[in-house]
């Protein structure tokens, strides 16, 4: 299926990566896109940087083949009840919305025939990095499948889960960002430490981890084989290793990603 306008509800930072993607990757031309916000300035400013339409829910739901729901959860019962009425039957819904199953806004909508599809990305998407785990009940067509894969990788990477695994993406990508800033903050402040200054050691730290990252991605090597690499006999990497097991690293790293999934179970 052909799709000739897409809109987003919710025009914060998510949303306005999505938008670049989409607008770079050739998908969907200015024109062809349509946000609103609740007060109408974050979507406006949208307008005014990429050419975008800004507009209201309502015209987004009447005008636009696939409409985008990125607004805050707390949020979300509100303003569907706006447009809820106005919903045509063949339009496609993604929900990026964090913690609401497609059940519950099947729920919301009072529609159990909804397309809808939901979406869960990162923050690196406003680098063009994002990592974006993806559901869709049996009612949505391959075709549109392969529709959302392809507007989620316009800024990063993307694969389908069943949505079961949703709160476990949460703790290894969705929340993960956060974990890996503090460790680039340990490293620069051993660094700083050391004597080398602040700037230079965030740099040195931050390109260490993008560097280690790319290289798990493009060698298909197993992590703990690309670590043993790094650990010559008796060397200084080995003697780090040590001190981070005997630390607790690895174990301190699993029990906070498991206390950030059970945390996104009962939001």
């Amino acid at each position: 299926m052909a799709y000739n306008s897409i809109g987003f509800i919710g025009a914060g930072n998510m949303a306005s990566a999505i938008i670049k993607g989409i607008i770079k990757s050739g998908m969907f031309k200015p024109e062809q896109i349509y946000a609103s916000s609740k007060n109408g300035a974050s979507s406006e400013k949208l307008k005014n940087e990429l050419g975008i339409n800004a507009t209201s829910n309502k015209e987004i739901v009447n005008a636009c083949d696939v409409v985008v729901l990125a607004v805050k959860p707390g949020m979300l019962t509100d303003v569907i009840k706006g447009f809820r009425a106005d919903v045509k039957k063949e339009t496609l819904f993604i929900s990026i919305v964090a913690g609401t199953s497609i059940e519950r806004l099947k729920t919301m909508f009072l529609n159990d025939a909804l397309n809808v599809v939901r979406a869960m990305p990162n923050t690196p998407a406003l680098v063009g990095e994002a990592m974006t785990a993806i559901c869709a009940e049996d009612n949505i067509s391959d075709s549109e499948k392969d529709f959302v894969l392809k507007l989620f990788e316009s800024f990063g990477e993307a694969e389908y889960v069943p949505e079961k695994l949703m709160d476990a993406v949460t703790g290894v990508s969705g929340s993960s960002p956060a974990y890996v800033y503090m460790f680039i903050e340990a490293l620069a402040d051993g660094a700083v430490a050391e004597g080398m200054p602040r700037a230079q050691a965030y740099k040195f730290a931050a390109q260490a981890v993008l560097g280690s990252a790319k290289m798990v991605l493009e060698t298909g090597e197993h992590p703990g084989a690309l670590k043993d690499a790094v650990c010559s006999p008796g060397g200084t990497t080995i003697e780090a290793v040590a001190t981070l097991e005997n630390l607790g690293f690895r174990s301190a790293v699993i029990e906070a990603e498991r206390a950030c999934i059970e945390k996104s179970r009962v939001l």
